[in-house]
């Protein structure tokens, strides 16, 4: 009795996780740094939120356009590029739209799209 719901509980967990196609690896804060380091000319920065110290949450950007990416002053978190904040706990996905392609990334410190155009 105790197998059979260890199975059916188990079988439930499988497929109710979200998996990538598979074609395609899950991207991670390494493919970030590959695809900043080949694309690093070309490269833009849509920064959709950001954590907002006055209000002490993550705010919405209703202004968020793509932007050519600038250099930073740090590299731990921020990978070199202005409007990039990673944290370790990222959320890590493929973007497709407006013309540009490259990742989308979400997390406690807010999203952005970091992209190139298609």
């Amino acid at each position: 009795m105790h197998f059979f719901l260890y199975k059916s509980a188990k079988m439930l967990y499988n497929y109710s996780v979200r998996k990538p196609p598979q074609n395609m690896s899950k991207p991670t804060v390494a493919t970030l740094k590959s695809f900043i380091a080949k694309n690093r000319a070309n490269l833009f920065v849509q920064q959709k939120s950001a954590f907002d110290g006055m209000h002490d949450c993550v705010m919405q950007n209703q202004h968020a356009g793509f932007t050519p990416a600038t250099a930073s002053d740090g590299y731990k978190n921020t990978l070199g590029v202005n409007g990039v904040w990673v944290v370790g706990r990222d959320s890590i996905s493929p973007f497709e739209a407006q013309g540009f392609r490259g990742y989308s990334v979400y997390n406690c410190c807010g999203s952005f799209v970091l992209a190139v155009r298609a």
